[in-house]
């Protein structure tokens, strides 16, 4: 079975390499900062003991100032799980870097989560919609979403 590793002992490998890295961190979570999310998950992926070498699940939570995407990240060497989260500012144009470059299995999940809730993730490969038309008005998941 598949055991979470602690956000505590995330945040504690995490700030040995980049001691400004994490806003803040809870029980499960961990909190990057936007500017540091490459380095930290390249680190995580790549760092013996740690190998988060398989990305879960990426998505985004809207929230009425700003938008948080989620990371879900597994260890397949070390059978263990760890949940990453970065705040993407604002309403109008909120973005974090694309960890496609680290994990290919980011592509089509970031071009969902661009699609339906408007985050856009700077650096990936093919920014386009994945699930509506091109000149779709608007990102159908966002709360301030209206529809026709």
């Amino acid at each position: 079975m598949t055991t979470p590793m602690t956000a505590e002992a995330v945040t504690r490998a995490v700030r040995q390499r980049f001691p400004d890295a994490i806003e803040s961190q809870d029980a499960t979570r961990v909190w990057i900062r936007p500017s540091a999310l490459l380095d930290v998950c390249r680190y995580l992926k790549d760092t013996q003991g740690l190998e988060f070498n398989y990305l879960n699940s990426v998505t985004a939570v809207d929230y009425v100032d700003h938008f948080e995407v989620v990371y879900h990240i597994t260890s397949l060497v070390h059978n263990h799980t760890a949940v990453l989260r970065v705040n993407a500012p604002g309403r109008g144009e909120p973005s974090v870097p694309s960890v496609v470059p680290i994990w290919r299995g980011a592509d089509l999940q970031e071009r969902e989560v661009w699609d339906l809730l408007g985050v856009r993730f700077e650096g990936h490969p093919n920014m386009k919609r994945l699930m509506l038309w091109e000149g779709f008005p608007g990102h159908p998941l966002r709360k301030d979403f209206v529809g026709s």
